[in-house]
């Protein structure tokens, strides 16, 4: 073991941890209106929570067992069974590469919470996304992380999908997963209110933009010169996103708001994600730049022309900010254009199949959608019997 690298990988743990409790809830948080805005931070925490059993229990068995299946580990890890503070994955503790992944199974469901606040059922969402995790996310990673077919010497060849921080896994994933849900769940009753506390999503996205040197630089498993390349390029391309999504917003609109400075901070974050460890500042300002704008006018195109409440807009800018930073990779000749597409196609249709069941299934078992009432209401003191302030609107 190297303590310089496990030292770096304890921090990045911490770090992505950080990009859902509290970032992501923030974020998500001031985006909903006053009267929902516990039912989100709930739906984050106990999403948080679920995931980090479920993970122990199995899924990390499931994404990174022993098995010499193509298509999942096994179960010989399950439990961590055979792992102690002594077993070894490359140079540092395995159970801290255990707990490192934790932190990624935990953010993957939470993101797609986006898709369906204000408005779902909080059994709903507990069922969903601890089978989602395990029967989807958790056998995506195996396939492309833990050896599996899609990963080197897999169904293409020597050369497999390139994906450094999760593009596919963790992007394409959860923003094809929100848009199954968005269209299965309805739209709101009432969808022109704005974020309740532009405030809130500001500091949220503050964090994930800090949580995120964790995510991308952290995916390096070592404490060299290319994690903190993976960190920088991350920088560079969260910052010209959001510049360029503020200015094309100026352009179409006549004012650059907050909401959408950060929100093109997201963008950008999302779509260096896959390719952080395979480009440099140069490229990082090029995919920067185009997702901004890109993301931007994918949140139009699901709104206003498909009329999908997605209400967050998380396949709009994660969905497809993973997706363009994945083809990137082989735009910029840092993997193969079959690996590249054959691998987002396979897990997206893979992605929207199991989804669509799972809510399918899960709906026999819990409301899918609260009662009208309810969601007059709002969730937070219908569901939670809380409010976050006095007045909530």
């Amino acid at each position: 073991m190297v303590g310089a690298d496990t030292a770096w990988i304890i921090v990045a743990t911490a770090l992505v941890l950080f990009m859902t409790l509290p970032g992501l809830a923030l974020f998500y948080g001031g985006l909903v209106r006053g009267r929902n805005v516990l039912s989100v931070f709930m739906q984050c925490y106990a999403i948080a929570c679920l995931m980090s059993v479920l993970w122990l229990v199995v899924g990390y068995s499931i994404a990174f067992g022993g098995g010499t299946s193509g298509l999942w580990g096994g179960l010989d890890k399950m439990f961590l069974l055979g792992i102690d503070a002594n077993t070894v994955s490359g140079t540092i503790p395995e159970i801290l590469f255990f707990a490192f992944q934790m932190t990624f199974a935990i953010i993957t469901p939470a993101l797609i919470v986006g898709a369906y606040v204000e408005r779902i059922g909080f059994g709903f969402v507990l069922l969903f996304s601890g089978l989602w995790m395990l029967i989807c996310y958790a056998p995506v990673v195996h396939w492309i992380w833990g050896g599996g077919m899609l990963a080197d010497g897999g169904l293409f060849g020597d050369v497999g999908a390139r994906d450094f921080a999760g593009g596919i896994v963790v992007h394409e994933t959860a923003g094809l997963a929100a848009l199954v849900i968005a269209v299965m769940l309805g739209s709101r009753r009432d969808q022109n209110k704005p974020p309740h506390n532009p405030g809130y999503v500001m500091i949220g996205a503050a964090m994930l933009w800090v949580g995120w040197f964790g995510f991308n630089g952290g995916s390096q498993l070592a404490a060299d010169g290319g994690a903190a390349m993976a960190l920088t390029v991350t920088h560079i391309s969260a910052a010209t996103a959001s510049l360029s999504w503020a200015l094309w917003e100026r352009v179409k609109f006549g004012k650059a708001s907050l909401v959408g400075i950060v929100t093109g901070t997201i963008a950008g974050l999302a779509s260096i994600t896959p390719a952080s460890g395979f480009v440099g500042p140069i490229e990082a300002l090029i995919i920067g730049g185009v997702a901004g704008i890109l993301c931007q006018e994918a949140v139009t195109l699901i709104r206003n022309g498909l009329k999908i409440d997605d209400t967050l807009d998380v396949f709009a800018v994660h969905g497809v900010g993973g997706i363009f930073g994945t083809i990137m990779i082989a735009a910029f000749g840092a993997g193969s254009w079959a690996a590249q597409l054959g691998s987002l196609a396979i897990v997206g249709v893979y992605t929207i199949v199991v989804s669509v069941v799972l809510v399918f299934v899960c709906k026999l078992i819990t409301p899918l959608r609260v009662d009208a009432e309810t969601e007059t209401t709002g969730l937070d003191l219908a569901v939670h019997g809380e409010r976050a302030y006095d007045h909530a609107s």
